[in-house]
């Protein structure tokens, strides 16, 4: 039913993506292929799209936008998009060229007008579209493999193309978001050939990753809609971490649970071609692993013991913050770390001691709706973006109208709001407003995956100018935002990771930021570890021992504030939730 992945029955097209769930192995296999098809003699670009990236760790090496050439491969050259320092080489293309023509006034005011969020999207989008429109680099590489963000972003980053391209096609007016500022106009063409290549079969190919779990299926078959909508059909699905030896109790359950997940693919998914990938023990972030990850080998392995006797639990961290009655707790780290699972622990826990707890993600592919309910005993929301963006316009269109502004005017405020930057400014403001319940209830927050997170927090004083721009009003929920997330006794970040090599570094960074940020971080949760679970299987007990170098980083880095939860074969939902404080 199921093919075993082999590079060669693939039909490899000159640009491929991988999306899929946080924590699936995007990375694992789009770095894996592209260092394969390099050593076949392919000339390839790998480009990570995501905010968290985490190639540098991979390869070892300090990456730019522009590429660099990986010295142990020497046909590969690997990118990472960097928002930031996108933002301002596209801030200083844009102003560079009026400096010394223009008064100081003007210059300062085209510096205010791309401050914002809006700047950063729209120079990582121009990059991306670089790279899948530009002939030279067409010319120059084989194929160019995109290692993207968790879905939510992913959907968003390739619906871009469409959303420029029809806002520019209909702007009149020369909204500041844009205008002549930004200098798009001149870029619609390149827009517009991002669209096509997306949606030509021969060029592109869009492969969906997953685990063989239901809530990475159904979020790969929800993917997969969205992006037939989009018009990127040639898709294939890729099920990662599949376990084929089984030979003991913990084994065989890990093994039939598969079983039954992968006969009852969902629907959108059952047509595609369909690989499997085996569940390897080892980290991947080193050259000579990705070499070898899609080939079966001796597992070879020493037994190790933890450094510290007594380690922390779940039930720690929530007896820390039920003492010291923090009102807002957000879980963050890596996609795929199990954020959702442990939010939603936490909200129920909290409530059954007698607290009032808001349970909400601010993640645009939520699962939160997947683990647990209202009937436990908690409130429950998601920010909606689409939701969050109509409300915003009627409201700004609202007060125009009370205004009475002359139609001109109108005509520009609405031709703002359609522009794409405007969804984020409606989706800060609802997150403003979630954090503003905290005066009333604890907020539990399950975030999205850490890059776009970081941005959300620190980027609160660019939208109070963008609300500002679209003539909006800046609500008293984000007057009072920052201070309540710098405020050590309201609010507290729970960084949760996995013993593993990725998502180590991705959370030490996430605390660097939080540190920077002046926002207070204490406990680091290792989530899912195999470590001391009872099993006799090759494979999971190889997996165990590379844990412990990991689990002994963390204990180290987080100043002994880390509690370990242990890898259940169930799938933690519901009722099953209290199983992580044993």
């Amino acid at each position: 039913m199921y093919k075993n992945f082999d590079i060669k029955d693939i039909n490899l097209t000159k640009y491929l993506f991988f999306t899929g769930k946080g924590g699936v192995g995007k990375t694992s296999i789009a770095c894996s292929i592209a260092v394969n098809l390099a050593d076949s003699g392919k000339k390839i670009m790998l480009v990570s799209t995501d905010p968290a990236s985490n190639l540098q760790d991979i390869f070892d090496i300090e990456l730019n936008n522009k590429g660099v050439k990986i010295k142990e491969v020497p046909n590969l050259t690997v990118a990472n998009f960097e928002p930031e320092a996108s933002a301002a080489e596209y801030r200083e293309s844009v102003i560079g060229p009026f400096r010394g023509k223009l008064p100081e006034a003007a210059i300062k005011n085209m510096e205010e007008q791309l401050s914002g969020s809006c700047t950063v999207e729209i120079a990582s989008f121009n990059e991306f579209a670089a790279f899948i429109t530009n002939e030279k680099v067409a010319e120059e590489y084989d194929h160019i493999i995109f290692d993207t963000a968790p879905t939510g972003h992913t959907l968003r980053m390739l619906e871009l193309p469409s959303a420029w391209s029809d806002f520019i096609s209909k702007s009149t007016h020369g909204a500041s978001c844009l205008g002549q500022l930004a200098g798009l106009q001149e870029k619609q063409e390149i827009y517009k050939k991002a669209v096509e290549n997306l949606a030509d079969g021969e060029m592109t190919t869009l492969a969906l990753v997953s685990r063989p779990e239901n809530s990475a299926l159904n979020e790969a078959e929800r993917a997969s809609k969205e992006l037939q909508d989009l018009g990127i059909k040639n898709q294939l699905l890729i099920i990662n971490g599949v376990l084929k030896e089984h030979d003991d109790e913990i084994s065989n359950v890990i093994f039939e649970k598969q079983n039954r997940v992968m006969n009852n693919m969902p629907e959108g998914l059952k047509d595609f071609d369909t690989y499997v990938i085996p569940l390897r023990p080892y980290n991947i972030a080193s050259v000579d692993n990705l070499r070898k990850f899609f080939n079966d080998g001796e597992i070879n392995y020493v037994e190790k013991k933890l450094d510290v006797e007594n380690i922390s639990t779940l039930e720690d961290v929530i007896d820390g913050l039920y003492e010291s009655n923090k009102r807002v707790i957000f879980t963050m780290g890596k996609g795929g770390v199990g954020k959702t699972t442990i939010a939603a622990a936490i909200a129920v826990e909290l409530a059954k001691r007698g607290k009032k707890v808001h349970l909400t993600t601010t993640d645009p592919a939520a699962h939160i709706g997947y683990v647990v309910d209202e009937s436990y005993g908690i409130t429950m929301s998601n920010i909606d973006e689409k939701e969050e963006l109509a409300k915003y316009r009627e409201e700004v269109l609202a007060k125009a109208r009370e205004a009475d502004v002359s139609q001109d005017d109108m005509d520009y405020i609405e031709e703002d709001l359609r522009s794409p930057c405007t969804q984020e400014i409606a989706v800060f403001r609802a997150f403003a407003e979630i954090v503003d319940r905290s005066d009333d209830e604890i907020v539990v927050i399950d975030t999205a995956p850490t890059g776009h997170t970081i941005l959300l927090l620190e980027s609160t004083e660019s939208y109070n100018r963008e609300i500002a721009r679209t003539q909006g009003d800046t609500p008293e929920s984000v007057k009072k935002l920052l201070p309540k997330l710098k405020d050590d006794k309201f609010t507290e970040v729970l960084i949760v990771t996995l013993p593993e090599a990725t998502p180590f570094y991705e959370a030490k960074r996430l605390q660097e930021d939080l540190q920077r940020a002046d926002i207070f971080s204490k406990w680091w949760i290792i989530n899912s570890s195999y470590y001391n679970i009872d099993t006799t299987n090759k494979i999971l007990k190889a997996k165990a021992a590379n844990e412990v170098e990991w689990i002994n980083k963390i204990y180290d880095v987080s100043e002994g504030n880390a509690a370990l939860i242990k890898w259940f074969p169930d799938e933690l939902k519901g009722e099953n939730l209290c199983k992580l404080f044993r």
